[in-house]
């Protein structure tokens, strides 16, 4: 006797070796022996044999045809047995209701099962609600074999197009498209950005880079909304002063100049002046409201997203042959270049220059201060400022600019083609710590500290930079910097740029003019922006370091070195000489930092932004030499 059963979901058939009333004891086909409840039987057999049975039941259950079998079903519950002798018009044979059986188990769309060997046909509209559905299925499956092939032999779907950034930055797996990329990836064995570059979904990698920040940050794109134009305050006092300002040759957003008038009883009054966006714009308005979303201009190699319009910067900047609406602090100096006194203005200042590092450091730097140099125009004013400087930085106990360390500049031409995209870099190095660099950065730590008193004094908030144990942290109240070496410190020397900067303007000049400021003391506003700000202008500079990483690699591979060279940090860090990376090499060996090595250049990838570099030799015993650190201007 040989009987059919259901195991595990699965039907089985075996030899009967033994049985009771409640189990029986069966051989499978494989030599298995089990104990099943007789419950689990659900046919018995003399013919074929168990091992015969399914496979001859298999082949029948093909023959069998569903739909038909539905039709003359009734709506009754049934066995498959019963259907299986109205099916064939007489009693079934084994080979029969077990195929019958297979073909209702099959059809779990058709026939629902309601216990061993029971079923019962769907209602007429649920079938037809699964099958719309089983061909909604089908379709898709088709529809995500086509684009997978499309993909797969370096096409692009239109489909796929239309969703690029949400596909490359934040797929949904239940999307048809993300799941065709996925298995065009795993056929091709390309990641999904490389697979769309292939393709010519994206125009470069650079593109694949730039684009992914825009999605996170700039969803609904860079471009500004029709705002008006900002307000003007017409009855501001002209400054009698001729001034120039001291940037490098790509910046547009300038926020500073100085000035420098000779006193008649002796030294000098020194102006820093600061551009005053803070006096057309006004807290809540339009263009607050694109500040306050930006929260700083975004800074890349070879390209900038400004945080306010462009009418906005040239209505502010402090650009040369015009005169512009300005929040100066003038310094009454000595003539031992020690600070007597100090006061703050509202007032328009006339801008005579726009001095760039590249034309004035050549002639103006520690080598020509020391020997005297040759005559220029503003050579007089630049020495001025550059002895005060230097006793500020005495009197602070602490190096306004860190000392033997490189500043970068990037610059992109666009107008040139690569085999990696469009775009051409250039890398300059200059040292830190020139006598421009000191000066300035003097001149804006004596204004961001003497503005941030200014504040802490009248009892208005303001957001202040506040250092104690050697971490940096924004505060909504004033508290020392140590690392600059002043009781307080409030970021107001970059109103066109950031917007912490606009907030301290905008609080600044309500205290010289008496008015209510724009934030009131405890705002939950301004700690809210404060807050924003430090997450916000963390994730631009993660960013900046990230390109220009990017645009090392780009410089790396257009110069076609095999071979670089770098100094030894800590473990298997090297910083390389040629561009300012600093990358893994595993295969270093253990050595001081500071050693001189020679490594093969292996692999660049320009989509992980990787260099993949191996230990070829030690060229020099450990050495102080000049690196560069990225590190925020404070």
């Amino acid at each position: 006797m040989f009987v059919l059963f259901e195991e595990d979901g699965a039907f089985k058939a075996g030899t009967v070796l033994t049985e009771t009333d409640a189990s029986l004891q069966v051989e499978t086909s494989h030599g298995k022996r089990i104990k099943l409840k007789a419950a689990q039987v659900l046919l018995r057999f003399q013919a074929p044999s168990p091992a015969a049975l399914l496979d001859e039941a298999e082949r029948e259950a093909e023959k069998l045809d569903t739909e038909f079998l539905w039709e003359v079903s009734g709506d009754a519950e049934f066995g498959f047995c019963e259907l299986a002798a109205d099916y064939f018009g007489h009693a079934p044979g084994a080979v029969e209701a077990s195929a019958l059986l297979l073909r209702l188990h099959s059809a779990p769309i058709w026939f629902h099962r309601k216990g061993r060997g029971r079923f019962r046909k769907a209602p007429a509209e649920i079938l037809q609600a699964a099958l719309a559905g089983q061909e909604k299925k089908r379709q898709q499956a088709e529809l995500i074999d086509r684009m997978r092939d499309q993909l797969v032999a370096g096409e692009v779907p239109g489909e796929i197009t239309a969703m690029l950034d949400q596909i490359l930055y934040r797929p949904d797996r239940n999307r048809l498209e993300v799941k065709a990329v996925e298995a065009a990836c795993a056929e091709t064995g390309l990641s999904a950005p490389r697979l769309l570059l292939r393709g010519g979904a994206l125009g470069s990698s650079y593109d694949y880079h730039y684009k992914r920040f825009l999605f996170e940050y700039f969803a609904e794109g860079t471009a500004f909304p029709e705002t008006p134009d900002p307000a003007a305050d017409e009855n501001l006092p002209v400054a009698g002063v001729a001034a120039f300002s001291i940037d490098d040759a790509q910046t547009t957003e300038i926020d500073d100049a100085f000035s420098v008038s000779p006193r008649a009883e002796g030294g000098w009054r020194v102006g820093i002046h600061i551009a005053a966006p803070g006096l057309g714009l006004r807290r809540g308005d339009a263009l607050d409201d694109i500040a306050r979303r930006r929260l700083s201009t975004v800074y890349m190699p070879g390209n900038k997203i400004t945080m306010l319009p462009d009418p906005v910067v040239e209505r502010f900047t402090l650009a040369a042959g015009r005169a512009s609406p300005a929040l100066s602090l003038y310094l009454t100096v000595n003539a031992d270049f020690s600070v007597a006194s100090h006061d703050s203005r509202i007032e328009v200042v006339p801008i005579a220059a726009n001095l760039r590092h590249h034309d004035i450091e050549p002639l103006f730097n520690a080598t020509t201060l020391a020997e005297g140099g040759p005559d220029f125009p503003w050579k007089s004013e630049l020495t001025v400022l550059w002895e005060l400087a230097t006793v500020l930085e005495a009197g602070r106990g602490k190096p306004s600019a860190n000392q033997n360390l490189l500043d970068f500049n990037y610059v992109v031409d666009w107008a040139v083609n690569t085999d990696d995209g469009p775009g051409e870099v250039s890398i300059t190095r200059r040292p830190r710590g020139s006598p421009l660099d000191t000066l300035v950065a003097e001149l804006m730590i004596v204004a961001n500290s003497t503005w941030g008193t200014l504040l802490d004094e009248a009892g208005v908030p303001g957001l202040y930079r506040v250092q104690t144990a050697g971490k940096v942290r924004m505060s909504t109240v004033a508290g020392p910097h140590e690392g600059l070496g002043v009781p307080c410190y409030a970021w107001s020397s970059s109103p066109l740029r950031r917007y912490v900067d606009l907030v301290n303007q905008w609080q600044i000049v309500a205290v010289l003019r008496g008015e209510d400021p724009a934030f009131a003391p405890k705002s939950q506003e301004l700690v809210a922006a404060m807050r924003d700000f430090e997450l916000t202008y963390a994730a631009y500079a993660d960013f900046q370091r990230h390109m220009e990483r990017y645009w090392c690699l780009r410089w790396l591979r257009r110069a076609g070195l095999t071979e670089v060279t770098g100094r030894t940090l800590r473990e298997n860090l090297v910083r390389l000489e040629t561009v300012p990376m600093v990358v893994k090499v595993p295969s270093l060996p253990a050595l001081d930092p500071g050693c001189r090595v020679r490594l093969a250049v292996e692999r660049s990838d320009l989509i992980d932004v990787e260099l993949q570099l191996r230990y070829v030799a030690s060229l020099t015993e450990p050495v102080e030499a000049a690196v560069e650190v990225p590190v925020q201007s404070e």
